[in-house]
């Protein structure tokens, strides 16, 4: 009996025909190619070309080790070869190269895993694949030498306020404060650099959320991983190659006001969108907030001032809905010593415009937090007492006293303790104690309160 040679060798005829139908490969049929070669290879090597076929057809190919890897948050493919890693601590050559060909066939494939078209006429492509990580890939001449490939990679775990405390993004005295800005619903962003733990952040205090509210978030590409069982996701899309079907931040931040949110999050507030974010902040819809790219706490206003511009808002609109919508704002920063939260700030209104003033500050693991001037305004706000965290948040050391007699200062909008004021026989203040009402700038009652 003559046995009928297959086409192309190992392949069977199901397979071409799934080639023929344009059907993209799946687990079944790498398996069923690497079962055909059984009686040649034994079990043992049949179960790793399985493998190797699914990493060079399904994954992620020569990257996959490292999108395995616990702990890589970003991977890099550069234009001469080099594949980058990041493993917390900044980017890392990992001693391999990818040829130009093998990159771009790569970055194509996958391109078309996240469902996205990468050739000549769209030279760039920003995805998501079904992992989760987000890709963004560019081919030549856009870049210098060969395709250049970058996969921000997300955490598996959904992480909480605690564990990001255990892991020193945090110290610990400030997990209440955070905990209570949540519970307290009010509005608030989270600012810092690329790769600096915004999401991250976001996503451990949206968990804080209360199990019976509705959550909205409005994402470009599906990063943030929360940890709530009412979890509504609206992603936008990107035009075709047609021009055509493109769904804007814009437009889903004005859907979502629809779909009766108790919160609205926008995973990154980048573009025109802000203007629908803060008519929602202004008009009833309490406890929102988002991430925005920003140097510094004092930098979020002249950014959201510079994203109201895309929307066409002047200046001194975007600055008397913000002064209105936002209360605090968390900046996050990235160093050597790894990610952290620098600052929780206090959003005033002040003769109409937005004041960004410092609550708590902290420079590091080794280094004592302290309280800042807005402190005792954003503890009565958030109902906490500000005593408890003062033996272990460090404030700023007191200003000189002003040449009248302490008789004579000027109450504080927020009293002073008994034992924080000083007597005329008593010694002068020591300069680690919070400082009294004349050692810094009326800070009113309330967030949001005119001072």
């Amino acid at each position: 009996m003559s046995v009928q040679p297959r086409p192309g060798g190992s392949l069977t005829p199901a397979v071409w025909q799934r080639v023929r139908d344009g059907v993209g490969p799946d687990g079944a049929a790498v398996a069923e190619v690497a079962t055909q070669e059984r009686g040649a290879l034994g079990a043992h090597r049949v179960a790793e070309t399985r493998s190797a076929l699914a990493s060079r057809v399904l994954g992620a190919g020569p990257l996959d080790p490292w999108l395995a890897e616990p702990g890589v948050t970003d991977i890099a493919v550069n234009g001469d070869g080099r594949i980058w890693v990041d493993r917390g601590h900044g980017m890392e050559w990992v001693g391999e190269r990818l040829d130009a060909d093998d990159a771009r066939g790569l970055a194509v494939r996958l391109a078309g895993i996240a469902g996205r078209r990468l050739d000549e006429a769209s030279p760039w492509v920003d995805g998501q694949l079904p992992s989760g990580a987000r890709l963004h890939a560019m081919l030549p001449p856009l870049v210098d030498g060969g395709p250049h490939i970058t996969i921000r990679v997300p955490s598996g775990d959904r992480v909480s306020l605690t564990e990001l405390c255990g892991r020193a993004m945090m110290p610990p005295e400030w997990e209440p404060v955070l905990r209570a800005v949540v519970a307290r619903r009010l509005a608030f962003v989270v600012s810092g650099g690329t790769g600096a733990g915004k999401t991250t952040l976001l996503a451990a205090l949206l968990g804080c959320s209360d199990p019976v509210e509705r959550l909205l978030v409005v994402e470009d590409v599906r990063e943030l991983t929360v940890d709530h069982p009412h979890l509504v996701r609206l992603e936008a899309r990107p035009a075709n190659v047609e021009g055509a079907g493109e769904v804007t931040l814009t437009t889903l931040v004005r859907q979502a006001l629809r779909m009766r949110p108790d919160r609205i999050v926008v995973g990154e507030v980048r573009g025109a969108e802000v203007r629908e974010l803060l008519a929602a902040l202004n008009t009833g819809h309490e406890g929102g907030c988002g991430t925005v790219h920003a140097n510094a706490p004092a930098d979020v206003v002249a950014r959201f001032e510079a994203l109201g511009a895309l929307a066409g808002l002047s200046p001194d609109a975007v600055r008397a809905q913000l002064a209105a919508a936002i209360d605090v704002v968390v900046h996050v920063t990235r160093d050597r010593g790894g990610r952290r939260v620098a600052s929780v700030a206090a959003l005033f209104r002040r003769d109409g415009n937005p004041c960004i003033v410092p609550a708590l500050e902290w420079d590091g693991p080794g280094q004592e937090p302290r309280c800042g001037p807005a402190w005792p305004a954003l503890a009565g706000r958030l109902g906490l007492e500000s005593e408890p965290l003062r033996p272990t948040v460090m404030a700023r050391p007191a200003l000189p006293p002003p040449p009248s007699p302490p008789t004579a200062r000027t109450p504080a909008t927020t009293p002073p303790t008994a034992s924080a004021l000083p007597t005329p026989s008593a010694p002068p203040p020591n300069p680690a104690s919070p400082p009294t009402a004349p050692a810094a700038p009326p800070i009113p009652a309330s967030i949001g309160e005119a001072s």
